[in-house]
This record gives C-alpha cells, structure tokens and sequence, in this order.
C-alpha cells in the first residue's frame, strides 16, 4: 500500500503522469497508484512549515487527503484539525471513493485530533465557534465562494494565525489564470490594497499565506 501522497500537476514527472492516468480514486483504493495532491512539492513544504506548531486547524476542500495528510503531520501532537468537505462529487454516494480514500490518508497519521465536517463551508460555518490558528481555503474555486469562504472564517483566526490561498498566484510554468477566484480574491484584498490587520508573508507557486497581525 502506498502511504505517501504523490503530487501531480502540469509539470510532472513520467512516473508522477502514469498515477495521473488513473485518477478516479478507487484506483488509489485498489493500490494500484498513491493518492494524489493538487500541490507541488513546495507548496507541500510550505503547508507544513506553517503548519507546525499549530492547533487549531481548518481545511476546507479535502479532496483525496494530501494536504490534509501534511496538516496532521505538521501540527502539534495536542492540536485539532478539522476537514471540511462534502465529498458531493462521487457519482455513487454508497461508495463515495474519494472520501473514502481521505479517510483512510489521514487516519493513517497518528498525531493530534481529526475531526470531519461532511458539509459545504458555508453550512459548517453556521455552528462554528472556535478559534483558528491555521486555516487552509482549497474549496470552490469561484471568486464568489473565495470570497465567501474569506468573509465566513476569517473573523475565527487569532492574532498570529495564517490563511493559506491555493491555486491563488500566477508564478512561471504554473496553471492559475488571472481570471481564477483565488487570484482574484487574493489579488483585491492584499494587492491591489492593503487589507488592516493582514499581510501577506509567504509564497510559492500558487501557494499565498497571509498573516493576522
């Protein structure tokens, strides 16, 4: 069984485009290829910088459970990380492979506390009440959901608390166009002004991490 997330995009490596043949996960279930990131190796090395330490931590858009694999392994050993995904795409609920296959990821990481939220973020946000030390926005992709996912959670991340935007930056040889929801989102509030109480203190890739001061 493979047990280390494979990250695949544009600029992939031959072995990394055979496991991207087969990218419907029950491929991953059947072991015939390891799961899959949509993060390249820095972002991954970046996520888990930002991440150590941490304890209180949100995802949301868990996918096949890379990134989320990386969280858990980062964060601190008494910390909680909660992952946000209503896993809705599975044409065959019962089976519901991509969920089934994060569960099985992140289960496999011993450290901390894992709790699963199998909404959309903008329900799971009408009961939420805790405080946020690390918060990962990898859901819808729209400029309106950005943006919702930004108004909903941010007001949870304490003073010293990150945001981590993914596919949020334009860099060489990458894949976000300017006219992607995370690049707008990101571009209107740290760029084009300065947004009170936040800025801007890595990145990579397509990777933003902004800081709650």
């Amino acid at each position: 069984m493979f047990d280390k997330p494979t990250l695949v995009r544009q600029d992939a490596t031959p072995e990394r485009r055979t496991h991207s043949l087969l990218r419907h996960p029950v491929f991953a279930l059947m072991g015939l290829r390891p799961i899959l990131g949509q993060h390249t190796d820095a972002e991954d090395a970046a996520l888990r910088e930002w991440a150590t330490g941490r304890s209180r931590l949100v995802e949301i858009g868990v996918a096949e459970g890379a990134s989320a694999v990386t969280l858990r392994g980062a964060m601190s050993p008494e910390g909680s990380l909660w992952l946000i995904d209503p896993f809705h795409l599975s044409r065959v609920q019962r089976l519901n492979a991509m969920k089934r296959l994060a569960h099985r990821a992140v289960n496999a990481i011993n450290n901390g506390r894992v709790v699963w939220i199998n909404k959309f973020s903008f329900e799971a946000v009408k009961a939420w009440v805790d405080q946020i030390d690390f918060l990962f926005l990898d859901g819808d992709h729209s400029e309106t959901e950005v943006q919702r996912d930004w108004d909903d959670w941010h007001q949870y991340v304490i003073p010293g608390g990150v945001v981590a935007f993914h596919d949020a930056a334009i860099f060489q040889g990458g894949w976000p166009q300017p006219n992607w929801g995370p690049v707008r989102v990101v571009d209107r509030l740290f760029r084009s002004r300065t947004l009170s109480g936040w800025r801007i203190v890595h990145e990579v890739d397509s990777l933003v991490v902004v800081q709650r001061s």
